[in-house]
């Protein structure tokens, strides 16, 4: 299940029915990525210049992961009738789509083929599209004295705020958001002075992210909001990629191959920092479900690419998920990955809000990590209004943002280092425990921490 919590929904569904004949994707494993044409020696020609200095700066060589796989291995697929829709060059593999569903079998004999797993049904049927307001956005709040607003609570907590006060406010920060949609965020007046980097649909390629959803608008104003007396965000000032990777028509195992393609294509344009509050553990088909003792951080697909990221040097931060009350309630995938961080949720009194899943890990490892305001927290909707909502989906940005101003202060650290320092800042990292992890960390400690350390070197 993707781990939305939203308070209120005020958008208006446009029913369309268009029919289609029905699909399959099934996830190809291949053996190899076979002769791309590309090398190791020139790197620059499958990644960017900003990645490739990114990886020089944390000592992160490029190797064979990043190699992108070979065309003619896609084109036998096409041959035996898929249609390619996402691929992996990570982890090697392609998803293609079909309306024969046995095309697994003939997919399974190709000698470049390892193994082949189903992971979609559906068709190309638009059930459900959310229209864009055609009036101008503008908030309908009053204005507050304090410049950050209605927000100042969930970042005080955080000590975020003496942290911006430091000058430190996410400038020259590359930082991806992946989410399901950002309706209407390239017009909402918040986000006015918003940098944005680039946008990327994996799930509908050629189709706006300002066209659908929501979801991804509110956690992006958790950060990137900037309208002094009504929001500020964690790292107002950054640079940000906007990507798309949830397809809200179903839930099956597709959702992790975009979630991997989206991770993989932020490393490819040079990101820093991600923050993604999407989660999954349940699929419309039974069969695809994770157990409990799958979190152990290296089993579920897109667990594995998170772990991935992290070793590319990007520092991820991921929401715990919103199963606390629920019959699963962990932590779900891929926050059970080791060398990210995982935010789960508390309210005003510092408590752990009822929703927010629990750990440890499958492997006993703390999780979550830390946590952050999850209960009325305030963000910003498709509508330009000012909203309190509950979630994992709104802790996580708020303290990725943060994260994102620390990174800026303290340059030499590595993300591991990062993670590190904010789980030492963190209000019980003497005691953890399966709630709030690490506890609340104090942003404006861990600077003057690492700053004194740096000094005594």
């Amino acid at each position: 299940m993707r781990q939305y919590y939203l308070l209120t929904v005020l958008f208006a569904l446009t029913f369309q029915t268009v029919y289609a004949e029905e699909l399959f994707g099934f996830r190809v494993y291949l053996k190899d990525k076979g002769n791309s044409g590309y090398s190791l020696d020139n790197p620059e020609d499958f990644l960017s210049l900003t990645a490739l200095e990114r990886r020089w700066r944390e000592g992160k060589p490029v190797d064979e992961s990043d190699l992108p796989i070979a065309t003619a291995y896609i084109d036998s697929l096409v041959l035996q009738g898929g249609i390619p829709v996402v691929q992996s060059r990570w982890f090697s593999t392609v998803v293609v789509t079909s309306a024969d569903s046995t095309i697994s079998r003939r997919l399974q004999k190709l000698s470049i083929v390892d193994s082949v797993k189903w992971v979609w049904k559906g068709n190309t049927c638009t059930f459900a599209k959310q229209e864009r307001d055609a009036s101008p956005l503008c908030p309908k709040n009053e204005p507050l004295k304090s410049p950050y607003g209605y927000a100042e609570k969930q970042i005080d907590m955080l000590n975020g705020i003496k942290l911006h006060e430091q000058g430190y406010r996410g400038k020259g920060m590359l930082v991806a958001v992946i989410d399901a949609g950002f309706m209407n965020a390239d017009r909402i007046s918040a986000f006015k002075s918003l940098d944005i980097a680039g946008t990327r649909n994996i799930v509908t390629p050629g189709q706006s992210v300002f066209s659908s959803d929501s979801h991804g608008t509110r956690v992006l104003s958790c950060m990137a909001a900037n309208e002094p007396g009504f929001m500020t965000g964690t790292a107002p000032e950054a640079s940000y990629w906007l990507i798309k990777s949830e397809d809200g028509r179903s839930e099956y195992a597709i959702e992790e191959d975009y979630w991997t393609a989206a991770v993989e294509f932020a490393d490819s344009v040079g990101v820093k920092v991600i923050s993604s509050s999407l989660g999954y553990f349940i699929f419309d088909a039974e069969e695809m479900n994770y157990g409990q003792a799958s979190l152990d951080g290296k089993t579920a697909f897109i667990t594995r690419a998170a772990e991935m990221a992290a070793e590319k040097g990007i520092l991820l931060f991921v929401s715990a998920g919103n199963e606390g009350v629920g019959r699963w309630g962990k932590i779900t995938f891929p926050s059970d990955a080791a060398n990210i961080l995982t935010i789960g949720a508390v309210a005003s009194d510092k408590k752990k809000s009822i929703f927010s899943s629990v750990g440890f890990s499958a492997d006993g490892r703390v999780k979550p990590d830390v946590v952050a305001l999850g209960a009325g927290t305030t963000v910003v909707d498709s509508d330009g209004n000012i909203l309190f909502a509950n979630g994992t989906s709104f802790s996580t940005p708020v303290l990725a943002g943060l994260g994102v101003c620390l990174w800026q202060a303290l340059p030499w650290l590595s993300n591991r280092e990062i993670i590190e320092l904010i789980q030492r800042v963190s209000s019980q990292y003497k005691h953890p425990d399966i709630e709030l992890g690490y506890g609340i960390p104090d942003m404006y400690k861990a600077l003057n921490s690492e700053r004194r350390n740096a000094r005594n070197k």
